[in-house]
C-alpha cells in the first residue's frame, strides 16, 4: 500500500494506471474506519484491478457548531486497516492541498441539498458535493463506492456525476449494522454505552415502518406518527426529522403507492445519527406472471 498526500502525485499515479488498461475502484472517506468502509473496500477489490481510498475530513461540510474539530481522527489505525484489507493507494491530502488560501469555487445542487439533513445543515451538501467532484477528478476512478446510510448524499453524488457528465460508476452498497441493528457510523464512537443502546430505537423505528406499509399502511403521515411514537420511549432522543420521500427526489411522499424512502435524523445525547430504509409497498400487491 502506498500513502500519497500530494494531489498531483495521485493524480499522475491514477493517469498511470489507466495507461496501463486497468480500471480504478474509489471509497471516499473521512477516516475513522469501520466495517461500513470495509464492505465497501472489499466491494471495490472485487470489482477493480487497483484500490484507492480517501481520508480526508472534509472542512467545508461542517457548520459553524458543528463537529468539525473533534471529529474522530484515527489516521495510524485507519492505515493498518487499510493496509490489512488490501487496498493499493492511500490518499490522505492536508486541507491547505485541497483549500488553498485563494479556494472560491464550489458546487450546489439544488432542491435536492435543501431537503431532509440539508435542511437542519445548511451548506452541508455544497460542500460534500465539492469534495466529492475534487477527489473524482484527482483520481479518476472508474467506479466509487458509498454506503446507502448517506443516501441523500448518495443522490445528490448521482444527481452531480450525471448533470456535469463526471465520467464515473457510483455504485451505493447496503448499510452495514451493529448485532442491534444501529447503523455503523463513525460518530458512533460519541455514543457512550446507554446512548449506544438508546441509538439502537432508530433501526426499530424503520422497523415499524416496514411493518405497517407491508401490512397494508398507505397513510405516510400515520406511519410516520407511528415512528415518532417509538423514538418518544428513549427520553433523550430528540427529533430533527421523520420523513417518507420519493427515493429518487427525496420529495416527501403523502400516499405510499410505490417503493419509498423512510428516513430519520434524531439526537442521541450530543450525537445527531441518520438511519434510513427502502421499502416496497405491500408486497401482496405486486402481480406476478400467472396470477
Amino acid at each position: 500500500m502506498k500513502v500519497i498526500h500530494s494531489i498531483s502525485q495521485m493524480s499522475i499515479c491514477s493517469r498511470k494506471i489507466k495507461a496501463n488498461g486497468q480500471s480504478i475502484g474509489f471509497v471516499p472517506t473521512m477516516g475513522a474506519l469501520h466495517q461500513g468502509h470495509l464492505s465497501l473496500i472489499k466491494k471495490a477489490k472485487r470489482d477493480c484491478d487497483v484500490v484507492v481510498i480517501s481520508i480526508f475530513v472534509n472542512p467545508t461540510q461542517f457548520g459553524p457548531q458543528e463537529d468539525f474539530k473533534k471529529y474522530p481522527r484515527s489516521f495510524a489505525n485507519d492505515k493498518k486497516l487499510a493496509q490489512k484489507a488490501g487496498i493499493d493507494f492511500l490518499f490522505a491530502p492536508a486541507a491547505e492541498e485541497i483549500y488553498p488560501s485563494n479556494y472560491c469555487t464550489y458546487i450546489k445542487v439544488k432542491n435536492l441539498d435543501e431537503r431532509l439533513c440539508g435542511a437542519f445543515r445548511p451548506g452541508h451538501f455544497q460542500g460534500v458535493a465539492t469534495i466529492v467532484h475534487k477527489l473524482l477528478n484527482i483520481v479518476q476512478p472508474n467506479i466509487a463506492y458509498f454506503g446507502q446510510k448517506d443516501f441523500q448524499q448518495a443522490v445528490i453524488i448521482k444527481t452531480m456525476v450525471r448533470n456535469l457528465n463526471i465520467p464515473v460508476k457510483i455504485r451505493v452498497l447496503p448499510t452495514v449494522r451493529e448485532k442491534d441493528g444501529l447503523a455503523m457510523s463513525s460518530r458512533n464512537r460519541y455514543l457512550n454505552e446507554r446512548e449506544k443502546k438508546d441509538a439502537s430505537i432508530l433501526f426499530q423505528t424503520l422497523q415499524l415502518a416496514k411493518e405497517m406499509v407491508e401490512k397494508g399502511e398507505k397513510n405516510s403521515a400515520k406511519v410516520i406518527s407511528g415512528m415518532k411514537k417509538i423514538l418518544g420511549r428513549v427520553p433523550d432522543a430528540k427529533i430533527d426529522y421523520v420523513s417518507i420521500v420519493n427515493p429518487e427526489n427525496l420529495e416527501d411522499v403523502r400516499l405510499i403507492d410505490k417503493k419509498i424512502l423512510v428516513a430519520l435524523a434524531v439526537w442521541i445525547g450530543k450525537v445527531r445519527l441518520i438511519d434510513n430504509m427502502l421499502i416496497d409497498e405491500k408486497p401482496e400487491t405486486r402481480m406476478t406472471n400467472g396470477e
